[in-house]
């Protein structure tokens, strides 16, 4: 007997999917609920209002390829960042800890291009409560896997810190490139935007923020 094997749906995840597994996982595509559906058919009304022919062989796949873009650029939507931060531990140990130059890219909400840039996350553990160095860098990660503007996302990432630590205080410090500027309007490509969150201690004490951002800025 001849076995037929379903069709396979190009725009579902495949196994080894680019996104990589967290803590989140694979339910931050459930949460998401992503019409796939909706984004293949405004990509090929994009394409034909600039006066593309999106029938021709070369855009065939276009609408596809958009579609799982979006779903891999923007997995983190209507998903808390502090939920990446899943274990924590107790270390007779209250000094700063401070992870710089995390790399993040994410999407600017009023033009949907990307901006791009590093993060810098520190935070003064209360009684000595701290989390894994790589999960900083996920709540990052997540923070910026939505539509976004820089200044709210510094301002989740230090939430969110908050929320899941309950840190003496954070201090977030966020260095972009945005494309809306670089390659549209202005046109001014290189220019960096730099914007800072500061929670607790590190908002109410300036000898202490000052001292962090001295770590921050020491290349």
């Amino acid at each position: 007997m001849e076995t037929i094997l379903p069709k396979a749906d190009p725009l579902k995840p495949k196994a080894s999917s680019a996104t990589r597994a967290s803590a989140v996982g694979e339910s931050t595509h459930a949460a998401l609920k992503m019409d796939l559906n909706k984004i293949v058919q405004g990509v090929r009304l994009i394409l034909e209002g600039v006066g593309e022919d999106a029938s021709r062989p070369e855009l065939l796949e276009t609408p596809d390829r958009v579609a799982r873009m979006y779903r891999e650029l923007l997995y983190g939507t209507g998903v808390d960042a502090g939920a990446e931060i899943t274990c924590t531990f107790n270390e007779e140990n209250d000094d700063l800890v401070l992870v710089k130059d995390i790399a993040f890219s994410s999407v600017c909400e009023h033009h949907l291009v990307p901006f791009i840039g590093i993060a810098h996350v520190a935070y003064i553990p209360n009684q000595g409560k701290i989390t894994g160095l790589s999960k900083l860098a996920r709540v990052v990660e997540l923070a910026s896997r939505k539509l976004q503007v820089q200044e709210r996302m510094t301002g989740q990432i230090a939430d969110a810190i908050m929320r899941r630590l309950d840190p003496l205080g954070v201090i977030v410090v966020l260095e972009a490139e945005h494309f809306c500027m670089s390659i549209r309007g202005v046109r001014k490509a290189g220019t960096r935007t730099v914007t800072t969150a500061a929670r607790g201690v590190l908002q109410d004490d300036k000898g202490a923020r000052a001292e962090v951002m001295a770590f921050i800025q020491n290349k």
